[in-house]
C-alpha cells in the first residue's frame, strides 16, 4: 500500500527551512558545551533518533473523569481513524512508530486491511491490551465482581478466552506482547478472601500464559486502586512480581507511573525489577494526586528523568538483558489528544537523552566514596542540561518537524477531521 501522510510534507519542509538556521546555531553551541564534558552530541542525536515509545490507540480520543466526559472536535470513531491520528503524531515527532491496541474497542473483521492501513501511515503494532474490566454487549458473564479472579469458574473461563482472542489477533497483526490489567478487587473489608482471589488469578493466568507464543512477552500491570478502592488483586509491584515469577520467563512486570501510592519511589522499583529479571516495560504518564493520567513530564519531570537514569544504568550494567517496552498511557480531558501525545513522546525522549548525559564513572566513584553532594550534583547536571536542540535535530533528520506542535496547528488537521467526523455528544462518566 502506498504511504499516505496526514500532514503535507511540503508544509513540514517549509517550516523546517524557516527554523533550521536557528536550530543549527543552538545545536552547535550545545555540542561545544557537551564536548567539554566528554560527550559526543552526534552520538546522542543518533540515540534520540533510535528511541521509540508506543502510542495507545485509546489515547487519541478524549478521556473523562468519573463524573463527566466532554467530547472534543473530530474524535476518531473507529480504529482506522485512530490510526490516522497516530500517523500524524509519528509523522511530526518521529518517536512513536507503533500503536498499542485495546480489544474489543479496536476489534475489526478485516485484520489484513488494518495492518495495511497502519503500514501506510508508517506504523506497526505494539502490545495487545485485553479488556476484562468492563462488560460488553455480547458477553454472557459479567465482570462486576471480578474477571480472572472471579469466584465463578465460568467468568474466569470467559476472561481467559478473551485474552486468548487478543493473542490470536495480535499474531495476525505482528504484535509480540500481551498486556493484562484487571480491575478485580474489593470495595469493602471482608468482601473477598485476599488469598483465594490471588490463587484464582494465578490459576487463570496460567491458561493465558500457556497460549503466549515463545517469542512473545506477557506484561502484568498492577494498580493500587480504582475501580476497586479497598483492595485490588494485583495492587503493587510485589504482587506483580510474585505473579510474574509464578508464571514463568515470558511474564514480566509493567510499571505504570500513575499506579502507585503517593510518594512511592518508582525509580527504585524499576531498579529492583530489572535486578531480578522481571522489568517488562512502562506506561508513561504523570500525576499530582493518583492515577491522574496527565501528560508525561507535565507535573514531575525530574521523576521521569530519575526513572530513565535507572534504565540507562541498567543498560550499561547488563545490555544483554535490557529490553523494556515503552508506551504512553494517558487520558486527555482538556487538551487536543494529538498535541498531548506529541508533547509526551518528546518529554519521554528528553528524559532518556538527559539520562545519557550522566557521567556513570563519576557517579559510581562518588557513591563508593559516600560523597552525597557530588553524587546528587552529577545527576542534577544532566537533568538541567537543555537537550531540546538534540531532540529537534533528531526529528529533523528523521523527516519530522522541528516544531511539531506549531506545525500541527498550521496544518489544520484537527479542523479538517472535525468536518469529516460527526461531533460526539456528551456522555456520563468514564475515563475512556
Amino acid at each position: 500500500m502506498t504511504s499516505q501522510f496526514p500532514v503535507s510534507a511540503d508544509l513540514i519542509a517549509d517550516r523546517n527551512n524557516d527554523q533550521i538556521d536557528a536550530l543549527e546555531s543552538d545545536y552547535n553551541a550545545l555540542g561545544v558545551q557537551l564536548s567539554r564534558r566528554g560527550l559526543d552530541i552526534e552520538a546522542l542525536t543518533d540515540a534520540a533518533q533510535k528511541f521509540a515509545v508506543a502510542i495507545p490507540s485509546w489515547g487519541v480520543g478524549t478521556g473523562g473523569t468519573r463524573f463527566a466526559r466532554f467530547p472534543g472536535p473530530g474524535e476518531p470513531r473507529n480504529i482506522f481513524e485512530k490510526l490516522a491520528d497516530c500517523g500524524v503524531i509519528q509523522q511530526l515527532c518521529r518517536a512513536t512508530p507503533t500503536v498499542s491496541l485495546h480489544i474489543p474497542w479496536d476489534k475489526v473483521d478485516d485484520l489484513a486491511g488494518l495492518r495495511e492501513t497502519a503500514s501506510a501511515y508508517g506504523l506497526g503494532f505494539d502490545a495487545m491490551n485485553s479488556n476484562t474490566f468492563q462488560d460488553q454487549d455480547d458477553q454472557t458473564q459479567s465482570y462486576k465482581f471480578g474477571s480472572l479472579s472471579h469466584t465463578d469458574a465460568a467468568v474466569r473461563e470467559q476472561a481467559v478466552a478473551h485474552n486468548l482472542e487478543c493473542i490470536e489477533i495480535g499474531r495476525k497483526l505482528g504484535s509480540k506482547a500481551l498486556t493484562v490489567w484487571i480491575g478485580d478487587g474489593t470495595n469493602f473489608p471482608g468482601q473477598q478472601s485476599f488469598t483465594r482471589s490471588f490463587e484464582r488469578y494465578i490459576d487463570a493466568m496460567k491458561s493465558v500464559y500457556a497460549a503466549v507464543p515463545d517469542d512473545w512477552k506477557l506484561f502484568i500491570e498492577h494498580k493500587i486502586y480504582e475501580p476497586a478502592f479497598y483492595s485490588t488483586v494485583i495492587q503493587d509491584w510485589g504482587s506483580n512480581y510474585l505473579a510474574a515469577n509464578e508464571l514463568g520467563p515470558k511474564a514480566s512486570c509493567l510499571v505504570d507511573l500513575g499506579h502507585h501510592a503517593p510518594n512511592v519511589n518508582i525509580e527504585m522499583i524499576v531498579a529492583r525489577l530489572f535486578q531480578f529479571g522481571k522489568l517488562g516495560g512502562f506506561h508513561f504518564n504523570d500525576s499530582k494526586y493518583g492515577d491522574d493520567d496527565l501528560d508525561s513530564g507535565s507535573i514531575n519531570p525530574y521523576q521521569l528523568f530519575l526513572v530513565f537514569n535507572e534504565l540507562v544504568d541498567a543498560q550499561h550494567r547488563a545490555p544483554e538483558k535490557f529490553d523494556p517496552a515503552y508506551m504512553l498511557d494517558q487520558s486527555h480531558n482538556v487538551t487536543d489528544p494529538i498535541e498531548s501525545l506529541i508533547c509526551s513522546a518528546i518529554e519521554v525522549q528528553r528524559a532518556y537523552v538527559q539520562a545519557l548525559l550522566v557521567d556513570r564513572y563519576a557517579l559510581a566513584t562518588y557513591q563508593d566514596d559516600n560523597d552525597v553532594m557530588m553524587a546528587n550534583r552529577t545527576l542534577k547536571l544532566a537533568y538541567i542540561t537543555d537537550v531540546s536542540p538534540i531532540l529537534a535535530m533528531a526529528r529533523h533528520r528523521s523527516g519530522g518537524a522541528i516544531d511539531p506542535i506549531m506545525t500541527y496547528r498550521k496544518s489544520g488537521y484537527r479542523n479538517k477531521v472535525a468536518r469529516q467526523r460527526p461531533a460526539a455528544k456528551g456522555s456520563g462518566g468514564g475515563i475512556v
